[in-house]
């Protein structure tokens, strides 16, 4: 049963554990919102994990299991018409991750190819402290081949995980042209899912091609 919010992450001892998730572009994807978070048990060792997509767990967290690395680099793309190229209609994108279950307990979280999984713990080994905070590293802009340019903030996601209600620990947003952003936090000894649907703004026209980027999603405890 999916009763309080599961989900789904990635795990580092004491410090932070880095994601890359590439967005290959000619688009983007959209979707509604929901909630899922945890509290955990305080236990050694201290341990942060994140997941963006496909990750990796010997067994459910619920049934003692432990987080693994993975290096798979997952990808939302679209393809836009070119009867619609920049007409202002937004362009729903999808994904290669697989990842659609929660290693809380093995719950259908997330619908795949729409939405992508991320998720993950935060644990101490004794009280509260400060969250941890989920951030990106985002390029100013996806490139194609030629040197032509989309801004990333032409790119926004929507959030919300089957059988939820409530705000998502992983809120809906759209993404900066170049810097780090906040878009998430984890409160000490909970674990936290949400599952993003990406679409892509579509309200400029732009020359033909395959336009990619990467953006990087790192979890650093206090």
């Amino acid at each position: 049963m999916h009763a309080t919010p599961p989900h789904r992450v990635r795990y580092s001892r004491d410090g932070l554990r880095r994601v890359f998730f590439g967005a290959v572009l000619f688009a983007a994807a959209s979707h509604a919102a929901f909630a899922y978070t945890v509290t955990l048990t305080a236990a050694a060792p201290k341990a942060v994990y994140l997941q963006v997509g496909v990750g990796s767990f010997t067994n459910t967290y619920l049934n003692g299991g432990q987080p693994g690395n993975n290096t798979t680099i997952n990808s939302v793309s679209v393809t836009v018409p070119g009867a619609a190229v920049g007409n202002g209609t937004a362009q729903s994108m999808t994904t290669n991750s697989t990842a659609a279950m929660s290693f809380w307990d093995n719950y259908i979280f997330c619908n795949v190819p729409g939405q992508v999984y991320i998720g993950g713990f935060y644990r101490t080994t004794g009280g509260a402290t400060a969250a941890a905070q989920v951030t990106a590293t985002v390029p100013t802009s996806l490139t194609s081949a030629s040197g032509q340019t989309i801004p990333f903030s032409k790119i926004s996601w929507a959030t919300s995980g089957n059988g939820d209600t409530g705000g998502q620990p992983f809120p809906a947003g759209t993404f900066v042209s170049g810097g780090v952003q906040n878009v998430g936090a984890m409160s000490s000894n909970t674990w936290n899912e949400s599952c993003w649907a990406f679409s892509y703004l579509n309200d400029s026209v732009q020359a033909a091609g395959t336009f990619t980027g990467t953006v990087r999603y790192s979890l650093s405890s206090p």
